[in-house]
């Protein structure tokens, strides 16, 4: 039996919003090790945490058993990628250098004869503009070199309180699906991909599109879901008990 891939995306790890599933990252960690037999490859689709940013001589300490977890993954041959998100485009060198897991902004797979599109799903709507906007002005180089001067413990105080007030308006603002599907699509047929994986919405399904099947990984935030792939029975869409 060949090996499987898996796609796990919107953990926002280090909040506790309420009516979130608790011990999440325990649970997170214990699911990505279940998957070490099984896997070729696993995606993260971006926003891991809720908020990450890397300086020089700092690491969030928070989540060590995280980052032993990927490691072991990645030492035993398991290709791990890590897309970024909204929550955590910062991604430098730490995850690469000292993990092993590979960090892109997109990604194009091909296994077993399939062709794999994946991104967190940030900004592809048309009605995101505003944000594409927002996005450009924070990861300007300038303003990233500004925010490092800030200390870590006061730069994460900012962004969780910026980030709690986005999430409000998030939930005030209607997802339409269709916006997601036809920017999927235009992906596909550039990339000549049969499936268009991602994320940043967090409702979780797989929807039939002409070029082939367009699949959001849901979150493991107030509920826990993934997506795998495998020859023998195709894409899938996982729930994890609680």
């Amino acid at each position: 039996m060949s090996r499987s891939v898996y796609f796990i995306s919107d953990s926002h790890l280090g909040i506790i919003p309420q009516n979130s599933v608790p011990n999440r990252e325990a649970l997170f960690i214990e699911t990505l090790l279940s998957w070490k037999e099984k896997a070729s490859h696993i995606v993260i689709i971006g926003d891991l945490f809720e908020f990450w940013y890397e300086y020089r001589h700092y690491v969030n300490k928070h989540h060590l058993k995280l980052y032993h977890a990927l490691m072991n993954l990645t030492e035993s041959g398991v290709q791990v990628h890590y897309l970024r998100g909204n929550h955590d485009f910062a991604l430098e060198s730490f995850f690469p250098e000292e993990l092993g897991v590979q960090v892109h902004q997109e990604l194009v797979l091909d296994i077993d004869g399939e062709r794999f599109f994946c991104m967190h799903g940030d900004g592809i709507p048309r009605s995101d503009r505003g944000y594409r906007f927002l996005r450009r002005i924070l990861d300007f180089p300038l303003n990233r070199f500004l925010f490092r001067l800030l200390h870590p413990d006061l730069g994460m105080e900012i962004a969780l309180r910026v980030g709690s007030k986005s999430r409000q308006v998030s939930i005030d603002c209607p997802i339409v699906i269709e916006e997601y599907l036809e920017a999927a699509q235009k992906k596909m047929k550039k990339h000549q991909c049969k499936y268009f994986i991602h994320g940043h919405h967090h409702l979780k399904g797989i929807w039939n599109v002409p070029e082939g099947y367009v699949a959001c990984c849901g979150q493991w935030l107030f509920s826990l879901s993934y997506c795998v792939y495998n020859k023998e029975s195709g894409l899938q869409i996982i729930e994890v008990s609680h």
